[in-house]
């Protein structure tokens, strides 16, 4: 996995661009909103990096399973620990959207429950591979339960919030943002700022499969040196 340059540069000016654009637009001022509505472009974004990130893994672990590659099971397991790293990131931001907009940085919200549950249903992941020492049982294991996780996430973030009864917008019932006040100064700034997590989080990606790869193949030389050493024979032997 390597990106090429000009995709890291993207991601540096985008976010940039995000942060500080973002504090600075004008942006439409509504009832119970107010300014806390520039939360949409950290908040819903970080969702959205984290959702392409669990989608990336889940195609690498379909691959693995097919292939055999240990690298595909690598990915799969690298994009899991960034996706949650920008999973954290919403449920932060959206916590202290919650508090300003809802009165509690926690409601029993079906949209909030659920993408609780998701990020337990990939935490589990990450201890299922680390309970497992055999490295060809722990990746197959591994992308059987990855592809049961994406598919919770996918339940209990996408199809079940739109079945209930639910505060955000676009679910339960309710309009999305787009559909009543995100007007065109607020996308201007919300595409990029999506595109530039995504990228940020393909960037990370990027350097947790390198610095992986080199550590996994210092220890298979370490392995191999070791059984070099352990078939030359003993003076005691002798």
């Amino acid at each position: 996995m390597k990106l090429h340059i000009s995709f890291k540069i993207s991601a540096v000016v985008l976010v940039l661009f995000a942060i500080t654009v973002g504090m600075l637009v004008d942006v439409p001022r509504l009832d119970i909103l107010n300014e806390s509505i520039r939360n949409l472009f950290y908040h819903v974004t970080s969702w959205f990096a984290m959702v392409f990130l669990f989608i990336a893994s889940f195609v690498y672990s379909i691959r693995y399973l097919n292939s055999g590659n240990e690298q595909h099971d690598l990915l799969a397991k690298i994009f899991v620990q960034v996706g949650m790293v920008f999973g954290a990131a919403g449920l932060v931001t959206g916590m202290l959207w919650a508090k300003y907009t809802w009165g509690a940085y926690w409601v029993p919200d079906p949209k909030l429950n659920g993408a609780a549950i998701a990020l337990l249903a990939y935490l589990a992941y990450m201890i299922l591979r680390n309970s497992l020492t055999d490295s060809l049982t722990r990746a197959k294991i591994s992308a059987v339960y990855n592809i049961f996780a994406f598919v919770m996430m996918v339940i209990f973030v996408f199809i079940l919030p739109r079945m209930t009864d639910s505060l955000h917008p676009g679910n339960g019932g309710n309009p999305a943002f787009s559909g009543y006040d995100l007007d065109n100064t607020m996308r201007f700034v919300f595409y990029p700022a999506t595109i530039g997590w995504i990228l940020l989080g393909l960037w990370i990606s990027e350097l947790r499969f390198r610095v992986d790869s080199l550590s996994q193949k210092m220890n298979d030389d370490l392995d191999i040196k070791s059984d070099r050493l352990d078939s030359i024979p003993r003076l005691d032997e002798e």
